[in-house]
């Protein structure tokens, strides 16, 4: 295919040989897949601010560290060495999160590099070495559905372990091959500590996978890992070998009744998101 103006200086500087094909256009990057070498590997270009679709970016931006004052002072005015800054910072987050998770144990795929906006990274492929589907696009049974979900559950507690919580986790950016679930788009990763978001955004996180995976197997919509990780982080005892049960008892206490709403919202508008999502899939078969 004709090599993307945007890749074009990968291929110069000998870092693509070639651009096999458009994997997919997502609201943050359009992802390509091309041959490194012997290697068949992915890269993902990432939109600039005004074409990315994303919504609420900074919110999920909200606690990342800059690299000083001058830096912050600019992306606050929103100068053009602000904005630019501001886009630093959204594609290192992923580069960042990508490297810490796998060292933490999270199946993430393994990066390689970033250069002017262009992050090289591995291919997840199935055992006959296509492209791996998404999540949302897998059947199973209840059992493989019981050992996902726990594996999934592992992984979200790793990531919490480390400080970092997905944002934007659900069964579209979860890809599925022969071992298991891989954890893929994490520009918006946020910072758990210093977001005032993370709870809200882990708790979503957790309870899209609890939703996804109850459809084949009902007994996991009774569980409630999201309260009980985030209950024992914010304890400080939360570690990557803590023991879960998915079972905890909330304290009765005063509803925060515009908060409850703004969940509802947030909530609905994803929900309507994700049918427009599938509906788009479908159309597209």
């Amino acid at each position: 295919m004709k090599i993307p103006k945007r890749l074009q200086p990968l291929v110069d500087d000998g870092l693509i040989d070639a651009v096999l094909s458009r994997l997919m256009s997502g609201k943050e990057a359009d992802v390509f897949v091309v041959r490194c070498g012997q290697h068949i590997r992915c890269a993902k270009v990432y939109k600039e601010a005004m074409k990315r679709s994303f919504k609420k970016a900074a919110q999920y931006q909200e606690g990342r560290k800059v690299r000083g004052g001058r830096q912050a002072r600019a992306m606050s005015k929103r100068s053009n060495y602000g904005r630019q800054l501001e886009e630093e910072v959204w594609q290192n987050a992923e580069v960042d999160a990508l490297s810490r998770l796998a060292a933490a144990g999270v199946r993430v795929p393994a990066s390689y590099c970033c250069v002017d906006g262009v992050l090289l990274m591995e291919l997840v492929s199935d055992d006959e070495g296509n492209v791996a589907p998404q999540l949302g696009a897998v059947s199973m049974s209840e059992e493989e559905a019981i050992r996902q979900y726990t594996l999934m559950m592992h992984y979200i507690r790793l990531m919490l372990c480390v400080g970092l919580i997905h944002g934007d986790l659900s069964e579209f950016n979860v890809l599925v091959d022969g071992n298991g679930p891989v954890i893929i788009d994490l520009p918006q990763a946020v910072n758990a500590a210093a977001n005032n978001s993370a709870q809200a955004m882990f708790e979503r996180d957790v309870n899209n996978m609890r939703r996804y995976y109850g459809e084949y197997a009902p007994a996991l919509r009774h569980t409630n890992y999201a309260k009980e990780m985030w209950a024992l982080f914010e304890e400080g005892n939360l570690t990557p070998h803590s023991v879960l049960t998915g079972i905890f008892e909330e304290e009765l206490q005063s509803a925060d009744v515009s908060a409850v709403l703004d969940e509802i919202s947030a909530a609905m508008a994803e929900e309507q998101e994700r049918q427009a999502r599938i509906k788009a899939g479908s159309e597209a078969l």
